[in-house]
């Protein structure tokens, strides 16, 4: 073997070097793939850059090594499972990249994802993120990233921009945009697609104006409903900051390790009930964070901005799961124990019309029990109307949207978490265990029907990225044509019918401030 010949095998052992805008990095081979991990995308927001709007990545000189997650941002670890892998550290803003090859001339499609967590937790380096399967099967190249939750994120406060979080978002989509192609990505062939918070994330990216142009086609899974008024969010914020023994803010706030926040969000968390009469549906979520409609980073609702044409020109598939709700009750040992007056409280609560709306869900669901209404009404409040309605505004606006329910349920804890939230993305990534320290499959075998439905989602997943057809006929609302993922998928009317009727008509507005 000639020395050049050895010093090219050296290379090839060592990992693809890709340059990037601010310097070149080395990652691995890994099972036919090249994958790229911890690149920063902004500088650590730390120090004078503490609850500041992200601010470019500095260059740095020679090859940088792309080898490890970066660490995640300061987050209540709550329940979604994974913990908290990779290094230590203030870097949070980085992104990982899955390509078949880092070739500029490839031109694949991308597809940029963007986790959950109730914006307090969550991270790209939780195992059940493992991009690979996406970007083999479909190939195409995948983009994970970390963004700034929780306080650093989403609490607002005097002196700091509104929905952090969310430029965190928007600085990785124009690190996309500047870079992707030297990982054989097509920067005009984007699509964001995120689960939960994160598709809450999504549908706030369409809104907007900073984020427009970064992507072509939107996919959103479990949307929430959840986006806060300013003067919610506001007092809310002073609450957290009092936990803290602080002002509500950025100047106060910054003398606190960001780490010790967590526990000022944890501790309000528990307690938001109490908060009832002034935050109404917000307290029951426990989470004090949300998307704030600022009227400039966030300037309306996405039912609002879609309805009005925001987002004609974006592909969107969005959809919810059959039993959402289903998983918070087990979780929190309440499967099979709601009383009759809790189910009337969380009916009068989140059902439109008050005492009124109770009458109509239980005129709608006359053979339901208590649970299974408690359930039923806030699937529908939290994520199920949400998804149906962002579709129904998408073509208001005059876009296009395909809509999906998942209605395969998980096999695991004896089959009595239903179709529920969360599933999805176990089915999507096939990380079957990888979320929730594996209860969606535990104490099974992962089934034949369960593998073959997670290589159709991701064919229609990425068939979506590459063309904006997934492979069904596109919504409208005289058929209402949705997709079933179920072990035999089929194509048919919105299934939901009873508690789509319930709830048209109604504007999902931000959360206000009651007193």
């Amino acid at each position: 073997m000639t020395t050049s010949e050895s010093g090219a095998r050296a290379a090839e052992t060592a990992g693809p070097v890709v340059r990037t805008a601010c310097g070149a990095v080395r990652g691995r081979h890994e099972d036919g793939l090249a994958v790229f991990r911890g690149i920063p995308f902004a500088e650590p927001p730390v120090g004078e850059a503490r609850f500041q709007a992200p601010r470019p990545a500095r260059p740095w000189h020679g090859t940088r090594e792309a080898y490890a997650f970066g660490p995640p941002p300061p987050q209540d670890l709550g329940v979604q499972g994974g913990g908290v892998t990779g290094p230590t550290g203030d870097d949070w803003l980085t992104v990982n990249v899955w390509t078949p090859c880092p070739d500029p001339s490839a031109g694949r499609p991308v597809m940029v994802w963007i986790y959950g967590g109730a914006y307090k937790m969550g991270h790209a380096g939780q195992p059940g993120y493992d991009a690979q399967r996406i970007a083999r099967d479909g190939d195409v190249v995948v983009v994970t990233f970390n963004y700034r939750v929780g306080m650093e994120g989403f609490a607002l406060l005097e002196g700091a921009p509104p929905n952090r979080g969310l430029l965190d978002q928007v600085a990785a989509l124009e690190w996309v945009r500047e870079n992707i192609a030297a990982f054989g990505g097509d920067p005009g062939q984007v699509t964001v697609f995120g689960e939960s918070a994160g598709a809450g994330s999504v549908a706030s990216l369409l809104t907007m104006p900073r984020a427009r142009g970064l992507f072509r086609r939107a996919v959103a899974q479990s949307l929430p409903g959840t986006f806060f008024s300013a003067e919610l969010a506001r007092d809310m914020a002073g609450a957290l900051a009092a936990e803290a023994g602080r002002q509500p803010t950025a100047a106060d706030l910054a003398a606190v390790d960001p780490r010790e926040l967590v526990g000022a969000g944890q501790t309000l968390g528990a307690k938001m009930l109490q908060y009832t009469d002034r935050w109404g549906q917000a307290a029951p979520t426990v989470t004090p964070f949300s998307p704030v409609v600022d009227g400039d980073i966030l300037p309306s609702t996405p039912w609002q901005a879609l309805a009005a044409g925001a987002a004609r020109d974006v592909d969107l598939l969005v959809g919810h799961n059959r039993n959402e709700f289903r998983l918070f009750l087990a979780m929190g040992g309440m499967l099979g124990k709601i009383t009759e007056d809790r189910a009337t409280a969380a009916l009068r609560m989140f059902a439109p019309g008050g005492e009124a709306g109770e009458q109509a869900y239980r005129s709608a669901f006359p053979d339901a029990s208590p649970s299974e209404l408690f359930e039923r009404v806030q699937t529908d409040w939290l994520f199920g109307m949400p998804s149906l309605h962002l579709a129904e505004a998408q073509l208001a606006g005059g876009g296009r949207a395909h809509v999906y329910e998942l209605t395969w349920e998980a096999p695991g804890s004896g089959g009595v978490l239903g179709a529920c939230h969360v599933l999805d993305v176990a089915l999507l990534f096939g990380t079957y265990r990888g979320f929730l320290g594996g209860l969606l499959f535990a104490g099974a075998d992962i089934p034949d029907e369960a593998k073959e439905l997670s290589a159709r989602f991701r064919r229609a997943w990425t068939s979506f990225a590459r063309t904006g057809d997934p492979g069904w006929t596109a919504y409208d609302t005289k058929t209402r044509p949705v997709q079933i993922l179920d072990a035999e998928p089929t194509v048919a009317a919105y299934p939901e019918e009873r508690s789509r009727r319930l709830w048209e008509g109604y504007d999902f507005l931000p959360l206000p401030l009651l007193g």
